[in-house]
């Protein structure tokens, strides 16, 4: 990425440019033909599966420059949009996002980590604008809302004062001011929630939170649209996931507002960032999509996760204070340190002949921005610049921004610490009394969610503890498993002893497990295998190979049961795992089938409270 082309002349309002390329080609830039659609951002995602987990647990000053590599103007990307999820305590890609509303009753604005991230971002760009999501793709609502059935929508009015009271949470605890809420229908479009939803916005005083709909796809919001007056005034913006830089007549028709409002998703090496270059030109170039969000904001979980790295930038090591300002981070900063959103595009935008693109972007005030993009093979002979016109050369797969803006700047921090793996050795007694956030370090919740708790009623050293909170199935499009599970540490882990306490409260069909050698997450966690130590509330126990406990390679009698603390030792060496229960041998030599690698979890036999506590690993 070639990074930044100042053009050094004013341009007067009404300007007339010409850049040649090669023999005879010859491209315009003017405003007397009128200007084209009001641009409104660039963005990033955090959300939709856990994918800024790892970022909350870096030690300052490392947490800090991330943060300003991807929200401070003038400095990295320089964000215009932050897009967060509202936590449904399901599997969401990557892992689960705790709700603000576990059960019916039950509020709490403070768990989770898009609360911080949101006040960061509003820190370093005051005028940064918030998004937020709780259905896309969809993404996951707590089970109560959908009264036992997988979807949201039987039951509307629940549904949009679960969300609104999300937004009003942000206000009253967290002074934030959300400006757009995202919807998506999964089967039939449905209208009538999103008029619901509007009414229920106006009538708590949040008439400013604006719709997008129906943050998926085209159509068919689009045509609902334009038989549907109601509806037409309830919708601002149609967002669409992955639209591949086009969009229908139809929507163009409606007169709204087109977003690219998840898009990207891609590794962030070079070609990566080349894509996404492609992208924030060509969604205006052939679609006329005014904002592009990308999914994800930063890759901070575990690489071994679906999708790993697919962030703007790298920081999935807060054990070490590594991270890494992936191309993508700088290709973002052509358009958004150059432009704001107010502006406007020229009409006069384009693709170049031999390949690529261009945009321009102007505020009316005699400022102008170029981007071009030249990512596929294109020859191209600076030559100079006079009368309003210039002549330069374009390399093969590059960037370039021309403007009259002089504020840019490539920002850069002291290089962080060197990466390197999860430590072997780790131990964390959860005794943290006022927690920043309600996720203990370095856990990534796959299913269900595991909190902080202070567990009052016990005067023993047990009063700190990490709770699995959810005890109903969630409305989720991904594929929760049946038993809850967090993982951590490194995947790469063969040999290992996992220690913790456990606590059941679920008498007689209550369970917990400790797991080493665990090979999958995401949406692929309910196929996950590795040496599972169960034990029970009936006073049994049992080691599987896979977390659904079909594969049983040891089982019998315990003794365990509910509502007493018990001590689980789980060691794997090559091909062989013993067990033990409070210091005394429970199983051994147990034969394993496999895999020979991977992460280290607890869990639960079913969505049911469960306690952990004193969990460590001793990795070889």
């Amino acid at each position: 990425v070639r990074m930044i082309y100042k053009l050094s002349f004013a341009v007067a309002l009404c300007f007339s440019l010409c850049f040649d390329l090669c023999i005879a080609e010859s491209y315009v830039l003017d405003d007397k033909v009128g200007l084209g659609r009001t641009f409104d951002g660039i963005g990033g995602l955090s959300g939709g599966g856990a994918t800024s987990r790892l970022l909350v647990n870096y030690a300052e000053p490392y947490r800090s420059q991330i943060l300003d590599y991807l929200f401070k103007p003038n400095f990295g990307a320089s964000l215009h949009i932050l897009k967060v999820e509202i936590g449904g305590d399901a599997q969401t890609t990557d892992g689960t996002e705790p709700s603000h509303m576990h059960y019916e009753n039950d509020e709490n604005f403070f768990r989770g980590y898009e609360w911080w991230l949101m006040r960061e971002a509003k820190k370093r760009n005051p005028n940064i604008t918030l998004i937020v999501g709780n259905i896309c793709l969809p993404w996951a609502f707590p089970g109560w809302v959908g009264h036992g059935k997988n979807w949201p929508y039987d039951f509307p009015d629940i549904t949009a004062s679960y969300v609104v009271s999300w937004i009003l949470g942000a206000k009253h605890y967290h002074d934030l001011n959300i400006d757009y809420v995202g919807i998506w229908n999964e089967r039939n479009f449905d209208s009538k929630y999103i008029k619901l939803l509007r009414y229920t916005l106006d009538k708590s005083g949040l008439e400013r939170v604006r719709i997008i709909a129906s943050d998926n796809l085209w159509q068919p919001i689009t045509y609902s649209l334009c038989v549907d007056q109601e509806l037409a005034e309830a919708v601002d913006v149609i967002g669409a996931h992955y639209p591949g830089t086009t969009t229908v007549i139809e929507a163009l028709k409606t007169q709204k507002k087109l977003w690219s409002s998840e898009d990207y998703s891609t590794f962030n090496d070079e070609v990566g960032g080349g894509c996404w270059a492609r992208i924030l030109n060509q969604n205006y170039v052939n679609g006329l999509m005014t904002a592009t969000i990308s999914w994800n904001l930063v890759a901070s979980y575990y690489e071994d996760l679906p999708f790993g790295r697919d962030g703007l930038m790298t920081a999935e090591e807060p054990w070490t204070g590594n991270y890494v300002v992936e191309s993508p981070i700088w290709i973002t900063a052509h358009t958004t340190q150059f432009s704001q959103p107010g502006w406007t595009y020229l009409q006069t935008v384009g693709h170049l002949v031999h390949g690529g693109s261009y945009v321009a972007l102007t505020d009316s005030n005699g400022n102008l921005t170029v981007v071009i993009e030249t990512m596929v093979s294109i020859y191209l002979p600076v030559h100079y610049i006079s009368d309003g016109s210039f002549t330069l050369s374009l390399d093969v797969d590059e960037v370039y921004t021309l403007t009259t803006i002089s504020t840019g700047l490539k920002g850069t921090y002291p290089d962080p610490p060197t990466s390197g793996p999860f430590p072997k050795v780790y131990f964390d007694d959860f005794n943290v009394a006022n927690p920043s956030f309600s996720e203990a370090p370095d856990f990534a919740d796959q299913t269900g969610v595991f909190e902080y708790y202070i567990n009052l009623t016990d005067p023993g050293p047990h009063v700190f503890t990490l709770r699995q909170v959810v005890t109903q199935m969630p409305v989720t499009w991904a594929t929760d498993a049946d038993q809850t599970i967090s993982i951590i540490g490194d995947y790469k882990w063969q040999n290992l002893t996992v220690t913790c306490d456990v606590f059941m409260e679920t008498v007689k069909t209550g369970g917990v497990f400790i797991a080493a050698r665990v090979d999958k997450g995401g949406q692929s966690v309910r196929s996950a295998k590795g040496v599972f130590f169960w034990v029970f509330a009936d006073g049994s126990y049992k080691v599987t190979n896979d977390l659904v406990g079909k594969t049983v390679l040891a089982e019998g009698l315990s003794g365990t049961r509910a509502y007493g603390w018990h001590t689980l030792t789980l060691t794997v060496e090559g091909q062989y795992a013993t067990g033990l229960l409070n210091g005394y041998p429970l199983w051994k030599d147990a034969v394993v089938l496999g895999p020979k690698n991977g992460w280290a979890a607890i869990g639960t036999h079913s969505f049911e409270l469960a306690q952990f506590d004193n969990f460590a690993v001793e990795a070889k």
